[in-house]
Order: C-alpha cells, then structure tokens, then sequence
C-alpha cells in the first residue's frame, strides 16, 4: 500500500442523528456508507464509525497533563494551526462547550501545541492539536 495506512476508529454512539448532525455539520466530517446501527465519517481522510450503542459512550477517567484534567480515552486529528483556529472559531459560534479550552500546551518546551478539547453529544471527548513544527509531533 503506497502512502500512509489510513486510521479506522469504532466508537458507540446514544444516538445516530445527534452523531450525524456533530460529526457531519459542525465538524465537516462527510458522512460514507451507514446503516440502522452505524455511521461512517471520513474524519479528516481517516475511517471513524459512529455505533449505535447506549450507554457506553462517554470519558470516565482523566490524567493530568501540564496543568489540564485530560480525559483518558479521546481522539482527535492533528490539524495544520490555520486550521486548527478556524475550527476553534467555529465551535465557540457554535456555543460548544469546552472540557479544555482551546490553548498552547507546554509553551516554549518540546512538543508546544495548540490543543482544545470537547465532548460530542453522546459524551465521547475529542481533541484537536495543531503544532507549529510538525517535526515536534514525536520530539523527546
């Protein structure tokens, strides 16, 4: 396979219509194939499936990360910083309500990043990072 393996993700959902109306209009992500029990999004060229699974959804845990209560299990995409403002725009229109501010984590250090977190609305957390230097990605 030439190029970079594409990311597939599977994560339960309460509901389908919340789930198409978050992933598919406020965050831009175009719907593919789907069913009664699932959807799938193409999240920034990689596969995520949105399964129809009440209950299970949602973040339990968190850890500290410079100064931040980061919940545990999330995903996200890694976004060029244009991007990444423009998305951070959005949702505050939008009245997201975020976990962790949209903010530059460990500022003047190896691995600075601009980083937000926030819930969909089966309570599932995402984050959202853009880096400056995206040689910093994976810096020790």
């Amino acid at each position: 396979m030439a190029g970079i393996p594409l990311f597939h993700l599977a994560f339960p959902v309460d509901d389908l219509a919340q789930a198409r109306a978050f992933y598919g209009e406020l965050l831009g992500c175009p719907e593919g194939r789907s069913s009664d029990a699932w959807v799938d999004f193409n999240f920034h060229g990689h596969q995520i499936v949105a399964h129809l699974s009440p209950g299970e959804a949602g973040t339990r845990h968190t850890s500290a990360v410079d100064g931040d209560d980061v919940p545990v299990r999330h995903f996200g995409a890694i976004l060029p910083m244009d991007e990444w403002e423009a998305l951070a725009e959005k949702l505050r229109q939008a009245g997201t309500r975020f976990v962790i501010e949209p903010h530059v984590r460990f500022k003047g250090e190896v691995g600075e990043q601009a980083t937000m977190f926030f819930l969909d609305p089966s309570g599932n957390a995402l984050e959202f990072k853009a880096f400056g230097d995206l040689g910093q990605v994976f810096a020790k």
